[in-house]
């Protein structure tokens, strides 16, 4: 193969997943209109199911614009040398193959930022903001931006610059090293994300002494679950969207409940959506996909350290040197395909593991305020309730709400 044919495999592959995404954006929209199912007539109004419409309609809308913007982007950097113009520039300062490739990356992040910002922007103060989801402040924005970035630099650069030194130790059997370095980096950010990265951006605080927490640990020990970190996060800082979340592991182990969703839903609800939550720690369904994701990153790391060292590789977007950060970029976008099959199973495997996170709350809870805390939340996020069943396939993480609700009424 020559560097032209690869070159044009990357274009083609780029093209292929925007127009699949468009494609795919399109069915789903042909369904915005439909009849509300039987089940789920309580959730809106008919007020209501025009507003959730309009606003489907405007993110679809917007998020064709977004792709198109990052699509002709990508065409251009590619068509017109953007990578090896930005190699070259990083050369000039350095000829340390880390520090080539923190510049090289540290441009390519900050300018994409930069160019995507107005964006960002849009989706939050004006469609987020009309429909009444947006709660975040100019200054918050922006803040939220420059702490990302210092985290980028901080975190992002200092595992790139390890790994790249890993590499540069060991060359072909890098793989593995850096497969033990990501998996122990992994588990240390799920047991203490809550504790050093949350309280960057968020408030948090234990949950006051009341009905809310007696019920939860009432709950929690008629199950076996022990947990004395209860935590308050203000979400409502950004959004009014509601959610909640478990995180960490033994003494770290938590649960993070949105102010918003204290707000939305009753205390039986409450602990209707925690029961869910803990049913994926006890059907052993964190564990299990920790698991996968280390094999499927062992795999993904084999692979690339397979091409890593190929001229081809570089000489396909016109780079002269190879060199590790170049072959990731170029590997990033061969993977997309095989990232396309590992995904579409994770996701059928994720939306079995919340019916049967379902299933242990209706058993050692209740169904129906888990599924009348669904319909609120479904309700006050504008959800789409009837979305095409491949969309539903190949991007749902979860099952449809109708779906979810035949399931517990079953219980």
């Amino acid at each position: 193969m020559t560097p032209h044919i690869l070159f044009y495999i990357i274009i083609g592959i780029l093209i292929i997943s925007y127009l699949i995404d468009f494609a795919m954006g399109y069915l789903n929209a042909k369904h915005y209109s439909d009849p509300i199912p039987e089940l789920l007539k309580d959730v809106y109004t008919e007020e209501e199911y025009l507003k959730s419409q309009a606003y489907k309609k405007a993110n679809d809308t917007f998020g064709n614009y977004t792709a198109t913007f990052g699509l002709l982007l990508m065409l251009v950097f590619f068509f017109f040398d953007g990578f090896a113009l930005i190699d070259t520039w990083a050369r000039s300062f350095t000829d340390h193959p880390i520090g080539v490739a923190l510049i090289f990356f540290g441009v390519i992040m900050f300018g994409s930022d930069i160019l995507t910002t107005p964006f960002a922007y849009y989706n939050n103060f004006v469609i987020e903001e009309k429909y009444g989801f947006n709660k975040m402040k100019p200054i918050t924005f922006f803040m939220d931006k420059v702490k990302g970035w210092f985290m980028g630099v901080v975190i992002g650069g200092g595992l790139l610059a390890l790994i790249i030194w890993i590499y540069e130790m060991t060359q072909n059997r890098f793989w593995i090293y850096t497969w033990v370095v990501i998996t122990i980096f992994s588990v240390f950010m799920n047991m203490f994300y809550a504790r050093l990265i949350v309280p960057i951006f968020n408030k948090q605080a234990p949950l006051e002494k009341g009905d809310l927490r007696s019920k939860i640990e009432t709950y929690a020990t008629k199950v076996g679950f022990t947990i004395h970190n209860i935590f308050t996060i203000d979400g409502s800082k950004r959004s009014s969207k509601a959610n909640a979340y478990f995180s960490g592991f033994g003494r770290e182990k938590r649960i993070t409940l949105y102010d918003t969703l204290i707000h939305d839903l009753d205390d039986t609800e409450i602990v209707a959506v925690l029961a869910h939550e803990v049913g994926h720690y006890k059907r052993k369904h964190i564990i299990t996909n920790m698991m996968l994701s280390f094999v499927i990153t062992g795999f993904t790391l084999w692979l690339f350290s397979l091409f890593i060292g190929e001229s081809i590789i570089a000489e396909a977007i016109g780079v002269t040197t190879p060199s590790f950060h170049v072959g990731l970029v170029v590997f990033g976008i061969l993977f997309t395909p095989i990232s396309a099959v590992t995904g579409f199973f994770m996701s059928a495997l994720s939306r079995k593991h919340e019916y049967e996170a379902d299933n242990y709350a209706a058993q050692t809870y209740a169904s129906e305020p888990l599924i009348t805390s669904l319909k609120k939340l479904s309700k006050n996020s504008l959800s789409n309730l009837t979305p095409h069943p491949l969309y539903v396939k190949l991007n749902y993480s979860h099952p449809t709400l109708l779906q979810r609700v035949e399931n517990l009424k079953k219980q």
